[in-house]
């Protein structure tokens, strides 16, 4: 049977703690920008135009259509989990988690199956109340889809905070960072509307190869490979 998605779910698909922290713990330590032997300080890059930078999200998003990657994700108690992801818009996605890990979440284009292959479990729920738009719409439009509430950018990235309002239980906060160099997405995080935050960093991203389309069958909750 069909439900609406628990906020808990929210934090399951949409990943986050801090995108700043993590970021800090896998950075090399910084320098100061000065040149002794020129004295000279190195030049930045200016930051992008909000609306620019916004016109180019919605450019990259809408420009594939499918989508294949590695994922790594940090959940809310700090544990981190790896696997592969694949997405064919409108609607269909898959995220295909790597032992230990037991889940695998499958959207057919209309509904959410959370499968647990230890336990032997599914359970289905509507994929419009889902905070995926950005990946899961044939055509996204950050800015009427989406509440956009920051955009802020540095050497390396940009980042677009959005809010969904339309999410089960309130409202989710959703930070998309960019590489400015391809302008490519790098990772998402999460804020649910019970303030749980979960991250997803992609790598190796495909946005050439279509996936095989039965990635995406939800199988009957009595058939267990």
């Amino acid at each position: 049977m069909k439900r609406s998605i628990p906020l808990s779910l929210a934090a399951l698909l949409l990943i986050g703690t801090t995108v700043s922290s993590l970021a800090q713990a896998n950075s090399p330590p910084t320098t100061k920008a000065t040149s002794k032997a020129s004295g000279h300080t190195k030049s930045t890059p200016a930051p992008l135009d909000p609306q620019i930078a916004i016109q180019m999200a919605d450019d990259y998003f809408n420009s594939a259509q499918v989508m294949t990657a590695d994922f790594v994700q940090i959940g809310v108690d700090g544990r981190r989990s790896e696997g592969k992801l694949y997405v064919a818009k409108p609607g269909r996605l898959r995220f295909e988690y790597a032992l230990p890990a037991t889940m695998e979440i499958i959207a057919d284009g209309s509904t959410v199956a959370i499968r647990n292959r230890k336990l032997r479990t599914q359970q289905l729920y509507f994929i419009s109340q889902t905070p995926l738009k950005f990946l899961l719409k044939r055509k996204i439009d950050l800015k009427r889809d989406l509440k956009v509430l920051n955009v802020t950018s540095d050497a390396n990235t940009t980042t677009i905070t959005v809010e969904d309002s339309t999410t089960f239980g309130g409202t989710s906060k959703i930070e998309l960072v960019f590489d400015n160099k391809s302008f490519s997405l790098k990772q998402w995080d999460v804020t649910d509307p019970q303030g749980y935050q979960t991250l997803v960093m992609l790598h190796n991203i495909d946005l050439t190869t279509v996936p095989n389309p039965k990635l995406f069958h939800i199988p009957s909750d009595t058939f267990w490979p």
